[in-house]
């Protein structure tokens, strides 16, 4: 009997919908579940500005990976970074003027 063993695939999170400036609506094989950018909070006056940004940054489809930091009431907390890029989603936000770092020593 021939065996064959073939590497497992890695499959990619993939945003669905930016449902808002730091919430997402992810996507892998089998699953959806919502994700929140940890360690950042966005003003209410800022959220049209930053939900465009976000929108801008992550159209539908894109891969990204996700850095969990822990859950909220059913939501998992992760640091996003979409595939190819170096930029971590919630730093950039912080770094455009649209959110304020509410972990410390972030």
């Amino acid at each position: 009997m021939l065996l064959l063993v073939l590497p497992p695939q890695a499959f990619a999170a993939e945003v669905l919908q930016v449902r808002s400036a730091t919430l997402l609506q992810i996507g892998d094989r089998n699953r959806n579940y919502s994700v929140q950018l940890a360690c950042v909070q966005v003003d209410p006056e800022d959220e049209p500005q930053a939900q465009d940004w976000m929108r801008r940054a992550l159209p539908r489809r894109r891969r990204v990976n996700l850095r969990p930091e822990g859950s909220a009431d059913g939501v998992l907390l992760a640091r996003v970074t979409p595939i190819g890029d170096d930029l971590d989603l919630g730093s950039a936000l912080v770094s455009e003027g649209l959110a304020q770092v509410t972990c410390p020593g972030v």
